[in-house]
């Protein structure tokens, strides 16, 4: 009988070594983070690829939990077009603004929007003054300089 509890008590503490990371398990292996993702690539058809570069922010925030992220993605070149996208497309609509109602900053670069004469007020979906930056790389150097980690989805 002795072996049988033993054995159980063994695949029950091999099965708990296996179970997916709860919430606070997350916490404590990822703790609080300061993160930048850079997106400056088009999005393509249906923009699959600004829809893919969505669901990386936030599988980031469920493995991390909101609350111990200050992530911000900072936009420049083709990535604004993913804002011009959203005014059309409604599922890129609801992950900018699932994202945004998380606390994700959406930075965009001053220079693009001069350059490619792109008023944000009226081409870019949810877009605001207090959103705009002087630069997108001199954005992203600053961040990380700031200890945010550099992600490009």
């Amino acid at each position: 009988m002795g072996k049988l509890i033993a054995l159980a008590i063994a695949g029950f503490v091999a099965m708990a070594a296996t179970a997916p990371a709860t919430p606070a398990a997350a916490e404590n292996r990822y703790g609080k983070q300061k993160v930048v993702y850079h997106i400056n690539y088009m999005g393509g058809p249906k923009s699959k690829k600004y829809l893919g570069a969505m669901r990386n922010v936030q599988n980031h925030i469920n493995a991390v939990g909101a609350e111990n992220l200050d992530l911000r993605v900072v936009l420049h070149g083709n990535g604004v077009y993913i804002l011009r996208d959203a005014v059309k497309n409604l599922r890129l609509q609801g992950a900018i603004t699932n994202l945004k109602n998380q606390k994700v900053g959406f930075y965009i670069c001053a220079n693009t929007l001069r350059g490619r004469k792109i008023d944000f007020k009226t081409d870019l979906f949810e877009a605001h003054e207090e959103d705009i930056v002087p630069s997108g790389v001199a954005e992203l150097a600053h961040l990380q300089g700031k200890g945010y980690t550099y992600i490009k989805p």
